[in-house]
């Protein structure tokens, strides 16, 4: 297998035969990268994924790349609850089984936007989304175990607190940090799953992928993105960037550090809001509120 200096040169020959991963935004960047990765490992891969003409065009990519012909695309928009429930209905009709989740899919510091259902669009996306496809499909992965959930987090969440006063950023909207909120939202929700889920054979993980070059970049303003590609001895390919979130999802006996944050494939730091288990409780019953789900 490859591997990646970024990643304390990890490698592993893990193969996931008889595996189903479902990786959201896996047409793009890392995630591209991750169901590429997988699908090498023999595991039957969806992607799950917005824009269905770039998907599919990435899903010949990997089945030429690969070999592996067990490369679904499935719509899913996960800045709208039609979509997500239209979606794990359809999961839960036509797959026996899954066992690693990836919640890749993200946006970055946009200007200010919201959902279909009203949520400010990246704590929408990165978190809400998530965070009720999986409630949606636990069941399922509950089944599935030994399985896994991996949350594609970032650094970004060190830069802020949880605004539970203004949570959607109705009141003042700052891109860095709203972005931020969503990432700090995505390490809380794993180490709080993960606490609910001890003894059923689930476990979850967050992780920072590194600065990679992708094209979560796009609505940067132009001297960012020129940093970006000044700096760019010091960020990672989305190849590198997806060895963790790979890691993660392959490497075996990882089950003990369930709820843990990863960086670089090891188990990293993360910061003291993050670790705060009152504030994620809180979080929690504000994403069941605002999705008007009840997920004790």
């Amino acid at each position: 297998m490859h591997y990646s200096v970024c990643c304390n040169r990890w490698s592993s020959d893990e193969r996931l035969d008889g595996k189903t991963v479902i990786i959201t935004g896996a047409n793009t960047g890392i995630g591209k990268e991750t169901a590429r990765d997988l699908a090498r490992r023999g595991a039957r891969i969806i992607m799950a994924c917005r824009d269905i003409e770039r998907a599919e065009e990435a899903q010949a990519d990997i089945l030429e790349d690969t070999g592996n012909e067990n490369i679904v695309v499935r719509k899913l928009d996960l800045s709208d609850i039609k979509s997500i429930k239209a979606f794990a209905a359809l999961i839960i009709k036509e797959e026996k089984q899954v066992n690693i989740l990836i919640n890749n899919a993200g946006i970055m510091m946009c200007p200010y936007s919201k959902t279909a259902d009203g949520f400010e669009l990246q704590f929408g996306v990165n978190h809400l989304g998530h965070f009720l496809l999986t409630h949606l499909l636990l069941d399922l992965i509950k089944r599935s175990a030994p399985s896994r959930i991996v949350v594609v987090a970032s650094v970004a969440h060190t830069w802020t607190g949880l605004h539970i006063d203004d949570i959607n950023s109705e009141r003042s909207y700052d891109t860095m940090k709203a972005y931020g909120q969503s990432k700090l939202a995505n390490v809380m929700f794993a180490r709080s799953l993960a606490k609910r889920l001890q003894g059923t054979g689930v476990s979850v993980f967050s992780l920072h992928p590194g600065v990679v070059q992708s094209d979560l970049w796009r609505h940067q303003h132009q001297c960012i993105q020129v940093a970006v590609k000044i700096f760019k001895i010091f960020t990672k390919t989305t190849q590198e960037g997806a060895q963790t979130t790979i890691y993660c999802a392959v490497e075996p006996g990882l089950e003990n550090q369930s709820g843990g944050y990863f960086s670089d494939c090891a188990p990293a730091r993360c910061s003291r809001a993050a670790s705060d288990d009152d504030l994620a409780q809180k979080l929690w019953e504000i994403s069941c509120n605002m999705l008007g789900i009840n997920w004790q």
